[in-house]
């Protein structure tokens, strides 16, 4: 009998299980959304995930062009990342409840918080509702300590001079200020100034991320282990409560003395976060964790759009002077308010124009199929699939943006100047067609105080120096990898300090 040969045995066990494989692949859900930049194929799909992390921002393009107004996967190493285009599928994917596409899962799913952070922080978020709420409603009154320290911190990172032009690597200064101004509003003095802590923030994204690649790739049980052993971020959290905790017990001190309110409390989240962790009987770490999470969302973004902005400004000088004149006319009658650098629109205007072009990553409104669900064009998506909508593609579409590849400055300022469009074409405002900041509800929370705090940061610029590129006066290019994008971490702009400088 064949059987009792046992080659023959091996292989038609072997052809067995290749026949059960090949069936579950043509039959798997997913197979019915096209694939882009390589096969679905059983161990073809590799090669698709290798070519999307080299050419990703090409594949996106293409799946845009090819299937726009519905949906197309690429590989991921660890999963297919199913990607939507046109208004009507953005706005489904922003309109669908929580209990259909989770935004919390899908962030879970590309950071693994669960791992890397706790379970806690994860399970409540609270802090969030804070940067999206208290923080928002609370920016005139603190605006002001923001300005204050953008005022000493720049003249540090930016050490140029009247007569001569001063070579600054940009994304690193870019996050030492946004750092330093950014923790003023966060954790106050005297934490905000402390290099140690700003450091450790800093380096806090990079840590998250570099975690993601090892908890992705370790099986499901021996996930809780290895980030006990290998976690950079919980590292980065035992570093850092010794250096936050003399100040939280402080502050704890004084409400056990002094009750929910003393004449000097401070106003800046930390406090907020402390008040809040009394309240629910949690420890320091906790606290600790949930700034540095604020820290993660807050400094990256903020500093790669700034590193981007200086780049376009520097790439095209002709728009510093309007620039100038506005916030100088603006300052004289409004000062460093909130309301005053509302009026600033082309100021305005110019990161949201630098946000379209470039932006700080190729796809936004990322959730996850927490069940089974059909779109309204009949494409199915089965529980557990990642999807998020093309946001670079978006941006650069002549449907939406006229010569959208090209940068005009003040587009969104002539924009808002049309009858009802004043607001619609802010900075921090979202929409199907401008979703930098993702789009719905789950829009980012802290966009309004990012808005504010870059264009406060920008505008001192602006005054108090003249800038250029060097050599052949080209942007520095952006670089791709995957769905990531990011200015050049190594280029440079030229500062002089202006003679009639005015703080």
């Amino acid at each position: 009998m064949a059987f009792e040969d046992p080659p023959a045995l091996i292989l038609a066990s072997v052809a067995i299980l290749a026949a059960i494989y090949v069936v579950r692949w043509k039959t798997h859900p997913l197979n019915s959304i096209p694939t882009v930049g390589g096969s679905s194929a059983p161990g073809l799909s590799i090669l698709a995930a290798i070519n999307f992390r080299r050419n990703g921002k090409e594949l996106i393009e293409e799946g845009y062009r090819k299937y726009y107004g519905s949906a197309f996967k690429v590989a991921l190493i660890d999963q297919w990342l199913v990607i939507v285009s046109g208004p009507k599928m953005v706005d489904e994917l922003r309109r669908r409840p929580d209990n259909e596409l989770s935004f919390d899962e899908g962030v879970e799913d590309v950071v693994q918080m669960k791992y890397s952070i706790g379970h806690e922080t994860f399970e409540d978020p609270y802090h969030i509702n804070m940067v999206k709420e208290k923080l928002t409603r609370t920016l005139p009154v603190i605006l002001p300590d923001a300005v204050d320290e953008l005022k000493l911190t720049v003249p540090e990172c930016i050490p140029a001079k009247t007569d001569e032009w001063t070579a600054v690597t940009v994304m690193p200064a870019m996050q030492q200020i946004v750092a330093r101004v950014s923790s003023r509003v966060f954790v106050g003095l005297p934490i905000c100034r402390n290099q140690d802590y700003l450091s450790m923030a800093i380096r806090f994204a990079i840590d998250v991320i570099k975690d993601r690649k090892i908890i992705t790739i370790t099986p499901y049980g021996l996930k809780t282990i290895v980030s006990k052993l290998f976690s950079k971020t919980k590292r980065v959290f035992k570093q850092a409560t010794p250096v936050m905790e003399p100040v939280i017990n402080e502050r704890r001190a004084n409400m056990k003395a002094f009750g929910e309110d003393w004449s000097d409390k401070p106003n800046d989240l930390l406090q907020w976060i402390i008040d809040e962790a009394v309240l629910r009987n949690q420890s320091n770490a906790s606290i600790v964790e949930r700034i540095f999470l604020i820290n993660f969302a807050a400094i990256h973004t903020s500093s790669t759009t700034m590193t981007h902005v200086l780049y376009d400004l520097a790439a095209r000088p002709e728009y510093i002077q309007p620039l100038r004149e506005e916030i100088e006319d603006v300052l004289a009658t409004d000062g460093w308010t909130k309301a005053g650098i509302g009026k600033m629109w082309k100021l305005d205007s110019l990161f949201r124009e630098s946000s379209r072009l470039h932006g700080i990553s190729l796809i936004s409104l990322m959730r996850k199929a927490v069940k089974d669900l059909t779109f309204n064009d009949g494409t199915f998506i089965p529980k557990g699939t990642v999807l998020v909508a093309a946001a670079h593609a978006t941006h650069h579409d002549e449907v939406n943006y006229a010569d959208a590849d090209d940068f005009d400055a003040f587009r969104f300022a002539r924009m808002r100047e049309g009858e009802g469009e004043g607001v619609k074409h802010q900075f921090a405002n979202t929409s199907v067609d401008y979703i930098s900041f993702g789009h719905g509800k789950h829009a980012c929370p802290g966009r309004f105080f990012a808005s504010n705090e870059l264009k406060a940061i920008m505008a001192y610029i602006v005054l108090n120096y003249d800038l250029k590129l060097g050599g052949d006066g080209q942007r520095p290019p952006d670089t791709y990898f995957a769905q990531n994008m990011a200015p050049s971490r190594t280029g440079q702009v030229l500062f002089r300090k202006r003679q009639a400088a005015s703080s």
